[in-house]
Order: structure tokens, then sequence, then C-alpha cells
């Protein structure tokens, strides 16, 4: 009989004694990620991704915090939404919902480029359609809403 080698066995008895939190958070965060990315999917306007908007930076110490506590929900958001990817929940849903909430350079492009993406234009707007909302607008290359023309409004595959 073929027994597994020593690395197997050490790495078991490393994270033998987490399984249960491991175990415990992936379906916490797959039952969280099944209620928040919906409810925040259909309370965002349909122009999100190309409505043109620039974050005012403000100088008071209240918006300072604001700004760090978005960021600091935002990274975790991504990072959640990576872990997510391989366990059940939204994963990629969940990162995009983190790029939405934090600030950084080239954030509207990112967001742009990935919403373009078929599957998860296709899965916005199915979670949409579920509660009476409106379609995403699909986001031309430039940023602008593409043509409302079938062949214009094809996302990427």
């Amino acid at each position: 009989m073929n027994t597994p080698p020593a690395v197997v066995h050490g790495f078991w008895d490393t994270i033998a004694p987490w399984t249960p939190w491991l175990v415990g958070s992936g379906i916490a965060l797959g039952l969280a990620s099944m209620v928040l990315i919906p409810w925040l999917i259909i309370r965002m306007p349909a122009d999100y991704f190309v409505a043109p908007r620039k974050p005012r930076l403000r100088s008071t110490m209240m918006h300072s915090l604001i700004w760090v506590a978005r960021n600091l929900l935002g990274i975790l958001l991504v990072l959640l939404g990576a872990i997510l990817l391989f366990l059940p929940g939204q994963g990629l849903l969940t990162m995009l919902l983190g790029l939405g909430i934090s600030t950084f350079p080239g954030k509207y492009r990112l967001e742009r480029a990935i919403i373009r993406r078929r599957a998860i234009y296709d899965s916005i707007n199915w979670i949409r359609r579920r509660y009476d909302r409106g379609p995403i607008v699909y986001p031309a290359r430039d940023g602008s809403a593409s043509p409302p023309t079938p062949e214009h409004n094809e996302p990427e595959r």
C-alpha cells in the first residue's frame, strides 16, 4: 500500500487544528457573500461603470479616517474575494465590490476591464433582473456607454 510522503503528513499535522476554523469561516464567508453581494449590486446605479467620477479629497481628519477605512475595507474584500475563488462564494464579485469601495489610481479603468468580462457582466445583470432592477450599462473601452446596438453591446468573452 502506498503511503503519502512525510511532507503531506507534516502539512496535515500543521493545519489539522485549524480545520474547524477554516471550514466554519468558509461557510460563513460563503453565506455572507450570498447576502451582501446581491444587496450591494441591486443598489448600484445602472450607470456606475460609465458615469464620470473623480473622488474629492478633503483635508479634514474625519474624511481622512473615512478614506483609510474605505480602503482597508476594499483591500479586505479583494483578499476575501481571492479566498472565495477557492471556497464556496462569489469570489470575483466580492473582488469587484472591494475595488468599488476603495480609491486608488487606475481604479475606474480596472473596474471597467473587469465588468467587460462576459461572466461578470451577465452575473451582475442576472442578480439585478431578479430584483427588478435595470441592467448595468455596458462600458466601452474608452469608458463611455457603448452604443445600444447588440453587436456593439456584446461583452468580451
